[in-house]
């Protein structure tokens, strides 16, 4: 495999594999989402290899041709919803590797995992576990249980996407668990299988993770102690990347063995089992946009350009910093110094905003571009929560998607048109 990153320049100009960004931006229109096969498949090598048990979040990327990929590798998901679990087996993924995670799951999303055979069940409140109990006995089958156990960690991320406290929606809280266990281990139609942890996103740091394993394997032993068996031990998904914010954590290898060694020196024979979402794909996809206009003011100047927050959620929503930088550098573009728009060919400090009808919808604050009207942009590390978490919001039809394998480029999903967004809808 080639040494050369799957997302690099080649004399100036950004390429996805073998592919220029410019050729796929004036092929295939902008704003468009764009994903390396190979940077795919090292990310979930470097979790395979490591000896984990991948189930990959779905709800980080849910793209049948992405989730085709992992299939193949012999990935496991990790899903929320039935309506994902409908797109696993679409991408060829099995029920047998699916493990159903959520605070809401409905009778009806249930019966459909239960008919189909998921792996296990993510538990995360004791109603929950009485309506499993109750849907699984209507059926005459026996659940596949964990609990997601809430072990009050803080990982020092944004509150929006820290999930193990216990102020957070989600988990069965700590004290509570014990007895929780103990009731499942009564019930008819439940089996304990294992015990889950997921404590938030976009960790950097392995210390809360050491921090909150280290009370789950506390739990661990006092469940053996009353006869209730652990099988496996789910330590969630929550590892981040780096934004080009100087946010860098540990290489996954890393973090893997150290996660695996912590557990297996109390619990040797426990599976592990991994649900990554953007450690996979954050940083093995791209989001292109053009500048539309450039409009310099007395307090700040706006690059404005196709994509809005209706494309990428993060920035407006989370206050997330995505590295923005030029498809063509400028200097490869042969610019002069001639003005356009009253701007120079320098240069000059940007807040980077789309078309969107919100001040609301910026996509980078205070970033220095040298940028003309038509020049292409991308949104580095996309991947993940890009375009599964896009709307239509202002009826904007949301962008195709490629995958990019060598030379070649899949469309994984054709560009959605405003006619299409009228399907469903009626006149009175």
């Amino acid at each position: 495999m080639s040494s050369t990153p799957a997302i690099h320049r080649e004399n100036g100009t950004l390429y996805i594999e073998g592919v220029s960004c410019s050729a796929l931006a004036k092929q295939y229109g902008t704003p468009l989402y764009v994903y390396s096969r190979r940077a795919l498949t090292e990310a979930y090598n470097a979790y395979a290899s490591s000896g984990a048990k991948v189930h990959v979040a779905v709800k980080a990327n849910s793209n049948l041709g992405v989730l085709s990929l992992f299939a193949r590798l012999g990935a496991g998901f990790d899903i929320v919803t039935g309506g994902e679990l409908a797109r696993v087996l679409a991408a060829g993924g099995k029920a047998s590797n699916v493990v159903f995670s959520g605070v809401g799951k409905s009778a009806d999303e249930m019966r459909y995992a239960l008919r189909e055979g998921v792996k296990c069940f993510n538990v995360e409140s004791a109603p929950e576990l009485e309506r499993l109990n109750d849907v699984a006995g209507e059926m005459g089958l026996k659940a596949p249980v964990s609990l997601r156990v809430n072990p009050d960690v803080d990982p020092k991320t944004h509150p929006y996407i820290s999930t193990g406290l216990k102020g957070n929606k989600f988990g069965v809280a700590f004290s509570d668990a014990l007895g929780t266990y103990k009731r499942a281990q009564e019930m008819p139609h439940v089996q304990v299988s294992g015990i889950d942890c997921h404590i938030g996103s976009q960790i950097t740091d392995i210390a809360p993770y050491l921090d909150a394993l280290d009370r789950v394997l506390d739990l661990v032993a006092k469940l053996k102690a009353e006869g209730v068996p652990i099988a496996h031990i789910d330590v969630g998904g929550g590892l981040g990347i780096d934004y080009g914010n100087g946010d860098a954590p540990p290489k996954t290898e890393q973090f893997v063995s150290t996660i695996i060694s912590r557990i297996h020196e109390q619990e040797p024979t426990a599976e592990v089992w991994f649900e990554p979402g953007r450690s996979l794909l954050g940083n093995a996809g791209v989001l292109l946009t053009t500048v539309e206009y450039l409009k310099p003011g007395e307090e700040k100047n706006f690059c404005i350009v196709d994509a809005g927050m209706n494309d990428l959620a993060r920035p407006s929503m989370y206050d997330a910093f995505h590295d923005i930088v030029p498809v063509v550098e400028t200097a490869e573009r042969g610019e002069d110094a001639a003005s356009t728009n009253g701007v120079d060919g320098g240069a000059t400090t940007w807040e980077i905003v789309g078309p969107v009808c919100e001040s609301g919808d910026w996509l980078g604050h205070d970033r220095a571009l040298a940028v003309q009207p038509g020049d292409v942009l991308a949104i580095l590390s996309a991947g993940a929560y890009g375009f599964t978490m896009a709307s239509n919001y202002n009826t904007r039809p949301r962008p195709a998607e490629l995958v990019v394998d060598g030379e070649t480029v899949h469309v994984v999903r054709e560009r959605e048109t405003v006619q299409s967004l009228f399907a469903g809808e009626h006149l009175i």
